[in-house]
């Protein structure tokens, strides 16, 4: 039985106390740490760049996914590598060279991963497949934290499940985007195993740790 991964994602939490809420999440029971990373071109909003992400690394020790919503997204990859990511990913739109810019990431010692946005067809991943660690399917359109799920977005991951089942068992499907008590479920029954979510851990009444253990109880009931 595969079990479901929390991601949290920091464009959510509180910058002020952001040691103390990564600090809370991992508590809760996060399993790694998100960074959406974003430039105003690729997707209409600008979030933080490099020293978020050093920062991130010295309050923890969990693994940091740098997802990077920028345009030439290869131009940054030893940098956000050296910042402390341990998984680079970078989205198919923006990335006319994938198979080279995955492979530079492995070069750097990282991890592997290729975003698609909910216009995007699974079909466009086919031919890296195999070099994937990593697919993340976005359930809303990326730019801004706090939108709703995209129930379209589902039969997109069953069909990235059976693709990987056949071809990349290893690589793992993660979802972002509205992803909170009411929507989990339905993604991880559709075959995703790693969940981001931002607002519903780092907005939640009471506090990040319960947001997390909240979204931990419904995928282990």
């Amino acid at each position: 039985m595969k079990q479901g991964k929390i991601a949290p994602s920091i464009l959510a939490a509180d910058f002020l106390r952001l040691g103390e809420e990564i600090a809370a999440a991992e508590a809760g029971g996060a399993d790694r740490i998100q960074l959406d990373v974003m430039d105003g071109v690729f997707v209409p909003n600008i979030s933080f760049g490099i020293p978020i992400v050093q920062a991130t690394r010295r309050a923890t020790t969990l693994p940091l996914e740098a997802h990077l919503m920028i345009v030439q997204p290869e131009r940054y990859l030893a940098d956000f590598a050296n910042a402390g990511a341990d998984t680079i990913i970078v989205h198919q739109e923006v990335s006319p060279h994938l198979d080279r810019t995955l492979h530079a990431i492995k070069e750097l010692g990282k991890k592997a991963g290729v975003a698609i946005n909910p216009s995007t067809p699974v079909a466009m991943l086919s031919e890296v497949i195999e070099l994937l660690d990593l697919a993340l399917v976005m359930t809303v359109n990326p730019g801004f934290g706090g939108q709703r799920f995209i129930p379209g977005t589902l039969h997109k991951i069953r069909q990235l499940r059976q693709i990987l089942d056949e071809r990349n068992p290893a690589c793992e499907i993660e979802v972002d985007g509205g992803i909170d008590e009411a929507t989990i479920r339905a993604a991880y029954d559709a075959g995703a195993t790693v969940f981001v979510a931002g607002t519903a851990v780092f907005g939640h009444p009471e506090g990040a740790a319960e947001g997390v253990r909240g979204l931990l109880e419904i995928l282990h009931r």
